[in-house]
């Protein structure tokens, strides 16, 4: 029997939140509206270890991602037409409902009846789409969430629309960058597979008919591609064993942090992502703040979004700052990640009692840089990945062949 925290509102009114146990997430959804009240939230108690629990609700959500991957631009589009219905008067119950009638998508078509279930059942629309993860995003919930306390579920969501927009325009850039490289290196793999697989063993009978000694980095080719011929099937294995263990350990907190310590530090790369998280926190945070939400309520909300252990640890520790008394802009300084810009102007916002809008200010400037480091990285990886797939190449050709270029020159003289 599982047991779940409850949050609702009673026929008189009142908010009362407590715990109960049933036997599943309906069967207790059921009981607690039997006397006529309105549930607000409902979740199931974490009965397990603390280091396993993240884990695994980890692990559930890479597997729903990898199960009901919706695409972005669909998200968009249901997310502007909610808010316009919604802003028209429908309720959200009839919105969601028209909307799955018309969804082309068959996986977001089922989940948006289940999710017009769970809102006619009265949960709220957040608590609803909390039980789908890997479709809406952290920040998402977030959002809707912010809109609902604040009673501007309309302006939010039609916020939220324009943000995805942006981050949909953004992915399609980096996206539109990365084709080529990636093409370019899997190109690059396949032909150097080809070459110790097949090319390189049929010169080693060429050099064995021609008795000369053999230049060091040929002997080393040609070892190499020997061993790599016979053990084939086992660096495959161990390639795809490898990348899954990775996979699984960055699903863990530890393993988080390595990452994206690792990630940051990547030049260029490493940049962008930075400027990506600082972006998606200063457009949740402002966002959040100027739908009325309390500073210590929209810090907790941020820290679901940043989606990155590094800020995530320093939020979490301004958090704690700003409980004690600490202004908004010392706490995140106190951090050590957060950069000066950035930092000036939440203390300009602070000053001036304006902080949602320099909040959203910093936002649009750490997006503009994101594009810009990305329109840069475009211009430069061709020529880089050119020069690459030359070296590379022309190494492997001039090695090959050095040992008949040898023989020739020996037989002219």
């Amino acid at each position: 029997m599982a047991e779940f925290t409850y949050i609702v509102r009673t026929s008189k009114g009142s908010r009362e939140s407590g715990e109960i146990k049933s036997d599943n997430y309906n069967t207790a959804l059921d009981e607690l509206q039997v006397n006529g009240n309105t549930v607000i939230q409902l979740k199931e108690r974490d009965t397990s270890f603390d280091f396993i629990k993240p884990f695994l609700d980890r692990l559930s959500v890479a597997l729903e991602e990898l199960k009901n991957k919706i695409p972005l631009n669909v998200l968009v589009f249901f997310t502007r037409q909610l808010s316009t219905m919604f802003s028209a008067g429908l309720t959200i119950e009839r919105a969601l409902y028209f909307l799955s009638t018309e969804e082309k998508n068959k996986k977001f078509k089922k989940i948006l009846l289940k999710i017009a279930d769970d809102v006619k059942k009265g949960l709220l629309l957040s608590s609803a789409l909390e039980n789908h993860p890997g479709v809406f995003s952290n920040l998402y919930i977030s959002l809707v969430k912010a809109g609902e306390v604040s009673g501007k579920l309309s302006e939010t969501l039609e916020e939220l629309s324009i943000y995805l927009e942006k981050i949909e325009d953004t992915q399609r850039k980096v996206k539109s960058a990365m084709y080529y490289p990636v093409f370019i290196i899997a190109f690059l793999f396949v032909v150097i597979t080809v070459m110790f697989t097949f090319l390189i063993p049929k010169f080693k009978n060429v050099y064995d008919q021609l008795g000369s000694e053999l230049p060091y980095y040929t002997v080393l080719f040609v070892n190499l591609s020997v061993w790599f011929q016979n053990n084939f099937f086992s660096v495959f294995l161990i390639l795809i064993i490898s990348f899954i263990s990775i996979w699984i350990f960055t699903l863990t907190d530890t393993g988080r942090l390595i990452r994206d310590r690792f990630l940051l530090s990547i030049p260029i790369f490493g940049s962008i992502i930075r400027q990506n998280i600082l972006s998606k926190f200063s457009k949740t945070f402002g966002i959040l703040i100027s739908s009325g939400v309390a500073v210590m309520e929209a810090m907790d909300l941020v820290i679901k979004v940043v989606n990155n252990r590094v800020y995530e640890l320093a939020v979490k520790d301004a958090t704690k700052n700003i409980e004690n008394g600490v202004s908004i802009s010392d706490s995140l300084k106190n951090t050590g990640v957060f950069p000066p810009i950035m930092i000036q102007l939440f203390s300009t916002g602070e000053e001036t009692g304006e902080i949602d809008n320099l909040s959203l200010k910093a936002s649009d400037f750490y997006t503009k840089q994101v594009n810009a480091s990305v329109d840069r990285l475009t211009s430069l990886i061709e020529p880089l990945l050119i020069i690459l797939v030359g070296l590379v190449i022309g190494g492997v050709i001039i090695v090959t062949y050095l040992p008949i270029f040898q023989v020739g020159a020996a037989i002219a003289n």
